[in-house]
This record gives structure tokens, C-alpha cells and sequence, in this order.
């Protein structure tokens, strides 16, 4: 016999207790199997694909596309013995005697929907059999009450309000409408009130050219700074944004990553106290490193950049004096050494920010570390990176320097002690062995939490980042 499993919304990874629904991949009356990925959910860290646990028959979608779900609430029901026979001592009983009170158990495909049909049926029934009544006019002085529109046909959107408009009504209140059957639907249609719109044509009729113009008026003005719902910076625009009835503003409402940014940042600014020191650098010779091993075919697959110079030298300096790489335990009242390097990486998506980490980022050579910077980047703009990549960072790189700013003030990620903002790279008159000459030059800014690191370890680690960016060669002498 038929066998409904509901399928609850898991935890994604780390303790996370809701998930927004962004888009299911199947619907009801699809078979699946079991690993098939089912729907697509945005956690407060990453989207997630979640697969079906079960095989059989989807029978009701519980949940609609960007509603958000506590962790543990059923999602979904799959008919597992679609083809089963129904029980003997369980006869079928007819639509009309389902439990609509209750509203709970498993039921079959379209049972609840016939159940729904059967009961507004006889309303419309009701409703187109009734005959003239006292209170309402039989339909021969119909007619008579059409000449004039009347408000409780005009369509579901509500004219645009406001001291125009108000200004208008009172000045046309009570005179007669005037206007062509065509006219009038478009009015309808548009949902303008005939009685406001001021006539232009001959005998005072109103024309449909002075519909069109009245509602133009009367639409919403968009400023020319909206970028619109489908801005990839206005997160989740589309799904329960709204805008104001002026045009003026539009209205997102913050979560998934973006609440899980805003969340974290105003944890970690009010928490550790920030302690940003700077450095100007003279990057000329990491740039024609850079330019020599994009010419280099052990780095020919791979993408080689002035970060992942920056990303090795950070690494260096943190081997260089380990107690950069750590963090507060508040709860425990600990200072918490790392012994492993786990290098987060700032991006900027859509979605708002992420730090991705590459794990045990201190073992891997050059390439290896090109390779992971790679695989990080790509992950994070596709918005698939995983909770897991995202705990357990010990230390970060933003680099700010893509945008075309030079520096900045960066937060700590949480959990971590420090954070190293890279900036653009410009060229720029630098003293170069007692002379002015055209050199490559950044500015560097060490974020660092002031209940762990003191001044003097911040510049430490700082400097020893600067002097390998100046001279890559000084690798070779701490690798």
C-alpha cells in the first residue's frame, strides 16, 4: 500500500538552525531516487543541494520557493510504494469526509486539491443560480447601473494615491463621465478612476490618450540609482522585496548570508578590540615574479597573481611568529594556539561576503597554493561554497586591491586574531636606491584582535609580509 515518508529539513552543517528555500527541482508527481537532489537551500553561510533520502513518488511540496524553514520542519512527502495496493480494512473514503480541521497525515496526490475544488464549488453554484432578490435588482435594470464605473469591478491593483491625485478628484467630484466603452476598460484595466482623469476631447469625453497620461503621472517615479530587482548587489531582490508606493526606496528583507554577515561582523567589531597598523610597499620586483611564472609551464593551468605572492608571504610570516595564528576562547577563558594554518580569503558575492579557508594552506607549495586560491574563488562566486570550507579559519586575506582602493580597516573574522587587507597595486614616483623612479607600489593594513596580539608582534608580521613582497627572493632564505 501506498507508504508517504516526510523528509525534515536537516541541519546543513554547524549547528545551523533555519534555511530559505530558493528553488526546488522537482515537483509533485516526479519520481526520485535516492542521492537526487531535490531542492536548492541558502543556509546563513552557503547555498546547499539537499538529495532525496528516499526513492518513490514526490506527493506534496510542503514548502513554496523563498520561504524560510527552521531546521526539522518537514519539506517534503514521497509516496515510497507508489504502485503498493490500498489496505483492505481501509477503504477510500470520499473527498468531502477528509479531516480539513486537522489538517495533518499523509494523503494522495491531489486529494487535498479536490477537497479545496469540492467546497468553493457550490458557492459559485450558489452564487450563479440565485435569482432577483429585494436586495439585489433583476438583470433587466442592469444596464441603467453600467453607465456609471462602479469601484467593486475595478481591477486588484489600487490606483496610485497622493496630493495630485486628491487635488484632482476634488476638482472633477460629481461631474459627469464622459467615455467610450474601450475607454473605460482600459481604465479598468489600468485601475484609473475615470472620475479623476481630466477630458480633452470634444463634449469633455475622455479620451484614451488622456487615460494614458493621467496614469503615467500617477506611476511611481523610479530614481535613476535603482539598479533594479535583478542588481546582483540588492540581495535576494525578488525574493519578498517590495517597493514603496513612491517609487522611491526598495525593500529587501535581510537574511541567509547576508544576515549571517551583518550578524558576525557586529559580533566581532564589539567583541575584540581592533588594533589596524599600515605599511607602504614597494612591489616591483613581486610583479615581474609574477610575470615570469605566467610564462612558467609548471604554472601554466593555473591562475598566478600578486595575491598568491601576498598569500605566501603572509604564510611565511605567520611561521615566522605563531602567535598571530589564534584565537579567544571567551567561554573557557583561553588563549587557543593554532598549529595549523587554515588562510581564509575574503569574496565579495552577490550573496554578500564570505570567507571561504583553504585548509592546512601551510603545507602546500606555490603551485598548490595557486591551485587552492583557484578552486576557492570559483566555488565562491558560483555561491556552492560549503559550511565546511568556511569554519575553522585561523587567519585572512581581503584584498580590497581588486575594487582599485588602496587600503582599509578590515574586521576580524570571527574566531581569528588577525586580518590582512592588500590593496591596489599602482604605479607611482618611489626613491629607489637614491633616486625618484617609477616603481610598483601597495599599501598593506593589518587588522589584529588587541586581546592577543600587541602592538609589536601586529608589526612584526607585518613587516616580515612587506619584506618578502619587496624582495620574493627572501622566500627562499625563511621557506
Amino acid at each position: 500500500m501506498p507508504t508517504f515518508e516526510q523528509f525534515k529539513l536537516p541541519d546543513a552543517g554547524e549547528g545551523l538552525t533555519e534555511a530559505e528555500i530558493v528553488q526546488w527541482h522537482v515537483a509533485v508527481g516526479d519520481e526520485v531516487t535516492v542521492n537526487q537532489t531535490i531542492v536548492e537551500i541558502e543556509t546563513a553561510k552557503s547555498l546547499v543541494e539537499l538529495p532525496s533520502p528516499y526513492t518513490g513518488v514526490v506527493t506534496e511540496l510542503l514548502v513554496a520557493e523563498g520561504d524560510t524553514v527552521e531546521v526539522g520542519v518537514p519539506i517534503i512527502v514521497v509516496d515510497t510504494d507508489p504502485t503498493g495496493e490500498p489496505s483492505a480494512s481501509a477503504p477510500a473514503a470520499p473527498a468531502a469526509e477528509a479531516p480539513a480541521a486537522e489538517g495533518g497525515g499523509a494523503v494522495l496526490v491531489g486529494y487535498g486539491v479536490a477537497e479545496q475544488a469540492s467546497a468553493r464549488r457550490p458557492r459559485r453554484a450558489a452564487a450563479a443560480s440565485a435569482g432577483p432578490t429585494a436586495e439585489r435588482p433583476a438583470p433587466v435594470a442592469a444596464p441603467p447601473a453600467r453607465a456609471t464605473p462602479a469601484p467593486a469591478v475595478e481591477p486588484a491593483r489600487p490606483a496610485p494615491s497622493g496630493p495630485i491625485r486628491a487635488l484632482v478628484s476634488a476638482a472633477t467630484a460629481g461631474r459627469t463621465v464622459l467615455a467610450k466603452p474601450p475607454v473605460r476598460k482600459l481604465a479598468r484595466d489600468l485601475g484609473v478612476e475615470l472620475a479623476s482623469v481630466p477630458a480633452t476631447g470634444p463634449g469633455g469625453i475622455i479620451t484614451r490618450e488622456d487615460v494614458l497620461a493621467y496614469n503615467a503621472r500617477s506611476e511611481p517615479r523610479t530614481l535613476a540609482t535603482y539598479a533594479g530587482d535583478d542588481s546582483p548587489w540588492l540581495n535576494d531582490a525578488g525574493t519578498g522585496s517590495s517597493v514603496t508606493p513612491d517609487g522611491r526606496q526598495t525593500r529587501v528583507p535581510v537574511k541567509s548570508v547576508r544576515k549571517r554577515t551583518a550578524e558576525a561582523m557586529v559580533q566581532s567589531a564589539f567583541t575584540a578590540p581592533h588594533v589596524t597598523e599600515f605599511h607602504t610597499v614597494d612591489v616591483t620586483k613581486t610583479m615581474k615574479l609574477v610575470a615570469k611564472l605566467r610564462e612558467d609551464r609548471e604554472f601554466k593551468d593555473v591562475r598566478v597573481t600578486p595575491l598568491l605572492i601576498t598569500a605566501r608571504a603572509l604564510l611565511l610570516a605567520v611561521r615566522r611568529h605563531p602567535d598571530i595564528n589564534a584565537s579567544w576562547d571567551e567561554a573557557a577563558q583561553e588563549i587557543v594556539y593554532k598549529h595549523y594554518v587554515n588562510l581564509g580569503i575574503a569574496a565579495a558575492t552577490p550573496r554578500g561576503l564570505v570567507v571561504p579557508n583553504i585548509k592546512d594552506a601551510h603545507r602546500l607549495d606555490l603551485k598548490g597554493l595557486a591551485q587552492g586560491l583557484a578552486d576557492l574563488t570559483a566555488t565562491a562566486r558560483a555561491g556552492r561554497t560549503s559550511p565546511a570550507d568556511m569554519s575553522d579559519g585561523t587567519i585572512t586575506i581581503t584584498n580590497v586591491g581588486v575594487f582599485g582602493i588602496d587600503t582599509g580597516t578590515p574586521i576580524l573574522n570571527p574566531g581569528e586574531a588577525a586580518i590582512l587587507a592588500f590593496g591596489a597595486i599602482r604605479e607611482q614616483p618611489w626613491v629607489h636606491k637614491g633616486k625618484i623612479k617609477k616603481r610598483w607600489v601597495t599599501q598593506l593594513a593589518l587588522s589584529f584582535d588587541h586581546r592577543l596580539v600587541d602592538g609589536a608582534l601586529g608589526a612584526y608580521v607585518l613587516a616580515d609580509v612587506a619584506k618578502i613582497l619587496e624582495d620574493p627572493a627572501q622566500a627562499l632564505v625563511w621557506g
